[in-house]
This record gives C-alpha cells, sequence and structure tokens, in this order.
C-alpha cells in the first residue's frame, strides 16, 4: 500500500543534458511514485523534450499508473537553466498544502518523506529540510545495475546504493518541504538569482529571518552523482555569466533585516506575474 501524501505536490525542474541524468531522473521517480500517493509535477525546459519519450514509459512500467505525473514542456534554446523561474510557475500550479522544491538527483527514506509532510501538515513547522546538516550527505556514483538492483528491493537497502559512494556534508540545497501559503507569502523563490547560485542559502536566511518555524529532520540524503556542466556547480563558478552577480545578491541580501526582507520582497517585479 502508498503512504498518504495526497495533499502534497513535489515541483520538480529538469533539464536532462546527460544519460547520468536521465537515469536520475528515472530512478527518483519510479521510487517517488512506487511508495506514495502524491502529486508530481515535472517541468521540463530544453530545445528538444526527452523526459516524454525516453523516462516516462520506463516509469510507466516500474510504477504502472503514471497519472500522479503532470509533464511540462517549454522549449528554450537558453543555455542557461533558470532553475528559481522554472519553479515559481509550477508553484502556481500547485493547490496542496505542502509543496516539496525536489532536486532531480536527490532519494532519502521513506520515513523521512512522511515525517517531513506530517511537521507541516500538524502545524509543527512551516519549512522542513529533510536531512542533516553536516556529514549527513552520500554521493552515489551509481550505475544502471545498482539503481535497478535498489529499485527491485523490496525493503529500498540503501546499502545497495552505498556500493559506490563516500560520505559528504550537507546543507541547504536539494530537497525542502514548504507550506504552500509560506511559500507564496515570503517571495516565492527568488527570480533575481539568475540560475545556479547561492539560492539556497538566501532561501534558508529569508524563511528563518521572517519569523517562519523552519526545520530540520537528521538523517540521510543520498545524491545520485552526474554529469556537471554549465549549470552545476563547481563548473558554473567559472562558465556562469551572472555567478558574480548572484553572489553580489547574497552578500547584499543576507546583511538585512527581518523588515528590510519584507520590504525588498514587496517591491520585485517578476512577483507580479504570480499574482
Amino acid at each position: 500500500m502508498k503512504r498518504d501524501l495526497k495533499d502534497c505536490t513535489f515541483i520538480i525542474p529538469i533539464r536532462i543534458e546527460s544519460d547520468d541524468r536521465l537515469r536520475n531522473v528515472i530512478t527518483i521517480l519510479c521510487y517517488l511514485g512506487k511508495n506514495f500517493d502524491t502529486n508530481i509535477i515535472v517541468k521540463e525546459v530544453d530545445s528538444n523534450p526527452i523526459f516524454e519519450k525516453y523516462a516516462l514509459p520506463l516509469i510507466k512500467e516500474y510504477c504502472g499508473d503514471v497519472s500522479f505525473i503532470k509533464h511540462i514542456f517549454e522549449e528554450s534554446n537558453d543555455p542557461l537553466f533558470l532553475r528559481e523561474k522554472v519553479l515559481n510557475e509550477m508553484l502556481v500550479l500547485t493547490d496542496t498544502k505542502v509543496v516539496v522544491n525536489y532536486d532531480c538527483d536527490v532519494v532519502f527514506s521513506l520515513d523521512v518523506y512522511e515525517e517531513a509532510y506530517r511537521r507541516i501538515m500538524s502545524g509543527e513547522s512551516d519549512f522542513v529540510y529533510p536531512y542533516g546538516e553536516g556529514p549527513w550527505q552520500y554521493k552515489i556514483f551509481a550505475d544502471d545495475a545498482m539503481v535497478t538492483e535498489w529499485l527491485n528491493d523490496d525493503d529500498y537497502d540503501f546499502n545497495i546504493l552505498k556500493k559506490k559512494s563516500f560520505n559528504d556534508n550537507a546543507g541547504e540545497g536539494w530537497v525542502q518541504f514548504i507550506k504552500r501559503d509560506v511559500y507564496f507569502e515570503a517571495g516565492m523563490e527568488n527570480e533575481n538569482f539568475m540560475g545556479s547560485a547561492p539560492d539556497d542559502f538566501e532561501r534558508r536566511y529569508r524563511f528563518t529571518t521572517l519569523g517562519y518555524k523552519v526545520d530540520r529532520i537528521y538523517d540521510y540524503i543520498y545524491h545520485l552523482e552526474h554529469s556537471r556542466g554549465l549549470n552545476s556547480y563547481p563548473q558554473s563558478m567559472t562558465q556562469h555569466p551572472y555567478w558574480k552577480q548572484n553572489w553580489a545578491l547574497w552578500e547584499q541580501l543576507k546583511e538585512y533585516s527581518k523588515e528590510q526582507l519584507i520590504d525588498y520582497y514587496s517591491k520585485q517585479k517578476y512577483l507580479k506575474k504570480y499574482r
């Protein structure tokens, strides 16, 4: 029986630039779809659609029904992947109490998904990081055989993925469970960060400084590694045209008080598109 996350929507922005990224997308959606009664929006922004042709058939084969996935394709030849904008465009399509800003390369314990959801549904938290801060990440160097073995294991034993891995630090990125109303109230994703940026740091600072109940579950997150280019750290440090601009914005915002943040976000032009 699937676990109940009915009042929850995962919003997953994707650009499938490599075979390993395609495998990761398939893996995480098979995992979510097989185990949860929930809602998923996948928005793919690229020059050509890949998800529907190469990923969806395999997800359907594993999960059976794929009606829980809403796939949107937007054609774009821009080499930059503007993740913040894509997330906002999906956020306005949601109608559930909980929204999950979800990276397409990570998985974690089924119990942790349930616990993060429960904390928001109960009012205990407004914003939950479903992993610990510090050495709570495993970088997984997977191949097709490994993820197939893991997905076919009845218990989803993470020791299978850890066969080719190393332990590393975790901080602010990847996944956040957020109360939908709070997400809007706090200014959504900041579209002034252009693509690969310190938006993860700013998001945490903002929600904390504004006084929302930001919480954390101390468990491991498993990051399925992938090829890295313009839109992925650390290559983006030297290749991304807005890297310095993005970091300058973070340096500015991290000095703001609660009142200054409220004033700043009340004046952002990008929000007018969604309100």
